[in-house]
């Protein structure tokens, strides 16, 4: 009996939540007995501890919720994770001390309900603690310090002797972008180095994932986004709890997981530009060996309109790659050509492709077609030249497409014309760009264009209000309203 009882003392919770009745965990409408002491009362009335990421492999996370534990006994603590811990948390049965503890798996369960595995739902406080693993509570008092000044924002504390550094986010939504900036200030937008977050929930409410990994990365990226500031506390502290990942097998085993999952939050978040506070650049979009970001493009409208956004970058860069590509080409065998349509309008307007344009207008001379090898064989079937770009004759009319690839299909439009009693028209229709005339090719001009200087007609203003209407160049920003097929 001795024995058994021993194992039973020291029974391992293999999984939190499928123990609740038992362990009397934290569940909404129950009502857990006040503690004597007046603080404590008072602070697991205002704050949830939330423990967010930590690694199965390795992790603290036993000994974190006891410092919490010991000092503030009744304080609501939120375990959250994205799928169920093996091996599993150690955590005992001794005294109930796990009375207001929950383990939350955020990962689909056909036994759990959708509130069951939303934290929004378990939170009943006004404000969270977010304490990253291996953390330790160094004084009773924090908690409360903390309090009064996280009624202004987001308030972080530093865990340990590390020194916590800024950095400032520009979030351009409609660009698809995001840019890191160091920043010198202790009240920034995202904050570097080991640290607890204090927060109001009903911040947390605004965010479109407030539990996305990786954490805080994906915290601190949504509140830029609604304008929310981070303070950071010098003149406090969390003590470092046990030293974690000190081998090379787990330090690259936990770099390969931030890095999934950091290129699974710019998916979910939309972002695929990421130039970061070095000035390096990250792509998240779409490349030469994948398809493009965007599918059919309905009536000259590109799927990413509807989302209130503009071409992803990934794409614009693409398509400069193309078009730079096809310039050489051109130039190569003397083919005569002039930027056309919209190409020629973003031209003017910022000297590169619209930053809605889903593909590049080149206007050429009919007469010119039989120099080039590759239009010459793009007018039987599709062909792929030296670089891996795909010359082909649209399907849509009288005209050729130049591919980035096979795979991706950003591409540039060959619209052909020919003179014709003073004017370069077209022999079928295409792309809606209207016949124009001769004078405005003798002489052409040049104008600067995704980086370089190209042919172009020689006035240009008067050029593109035959083509589209009056006041075009000035009244072009809303691709909602003027729609260039």
């Amino acid at each position: 009996m001795e024995n058994l009882s021993v194992k039973i003392k020291n029974t391992i919770i293999w999984r939190l939540f499928a123990a609740q009745n038992t362990l009397g965990l934290l569940t909404p409408g129950v009502v857990t007995n006040d503690p004597p002491q007046k603080l404590h009362r008072r602070l697991s009335r205002l704050v949830t501890i939330i423990i967010r990421q930590f690694e199965s492999f390795e992790n603290d996370v036993v000994s974190t919720v006891e410092s919490v534990l010991n000092s503030f006994p009744t304080i609501p603590i939120l375990i959250i994770c994205d799928e169920l811990p093996y091996p599993p948390l150690e955590l005992h049965l001794e005294n109930e001390t796990l009375h207001n503890v929950k383990l939350i798996t955020l990962q689909t369960d056909f036994n759990k309900t959708y509130e069951e595995r939303n934290p929004m739902f378990y939170i009943r406080t006004k404000f969270v603690l977010f304490l990253p693993d291996a953390s330790r509570v160094s004084t009773k008092q924090i908690l409360q310090n903390i309090i009064q000044i996280s009624e202004f924002g987001i308030v972080t504390i530093p865990v340990g002797k590390v020194t916590l550094s800024c950095l400032a986010v520009n979030l351009k939504i409609k660009e698809w972008s995001l840019q890191f900036a160091h920043s010198s200030d202790m009240k920034c937008d995202f904050v570097v180095g080991k640290h607890a977050t204090m927060l109001e929930v009903k911040t947390l409410r605004k965010l479109s994932d407030p539990f996305l990994l990786p954490f805080p990365d994906a915290l601190y990226i949504q509140t830029a986004a609604i304008g929310t500031k981070i303070h950071i506390l010098k003149n406090h502290q969390f003590n470092e709890g046990k030293p974690l990942y000190r081998n090379q097998q787990t330090q690259w085993k936990l770099e390969q997981l931030h890095q999934s999952r950091e290129r699974l939050m710019f998916k979910q978040l939309g972002i695929k530009k990421v130039t970061r506070a070095s000035n390096f650049i990250e792509w998240y979009g779409c490349s030469r060996e994948t398809s493009r970001c965007f599918g059919s493009v309905i009536n000259g409208i590109p799927s990413y309109f509807y989302q209130n956004r503009y071409t992803p970058p990934c794409c614009l860069a693409g398509l400069r790659k193309v078009a730079h590509h096809v310039f050489d080409k051109l130039d190569e065998v003397g083919i005569r050509f002039w930027l056309e349509g919209t190409s020629l309008l973003g031209a003017m307007k910022n000297g590169d492709i619209l930053p809605w344009d889903h593909e590049v207008q080149i206007g050429i001379n009919r007469f010119d077609l039989e120099r080039s090898p590759w239009l010459v064989k793009a007018k039987v079937k599709p062909t792929i030249d030296n670089h891996g770009f795909v010359w082909e004759k649209a399907t849509e009319g009288e005209f050729f497409k130049v591919q980035y690839s096979k795979i991706n299909n950003l591409h540039v439009n060959l619209l052909p014309f020919y003179p014709k009693n003073g004017s370069m028209v077209k022999d079928a229709w295409f792309m809606k760009n209207e016949d124009f005339p001769e004078q405005f090719l003798h002489p052409m001009s040049s104008i600067e264009f995704a980086g370089r200087h190209v042919p172009c007609p020689n006035n240009i203003r008067d050029f593109l209000e035959l083509k589209y209407f009056k006041g075009v160049v000035e009244n072009s920003k809303l691709p909602s309203k003027i729609i260039f097929n």
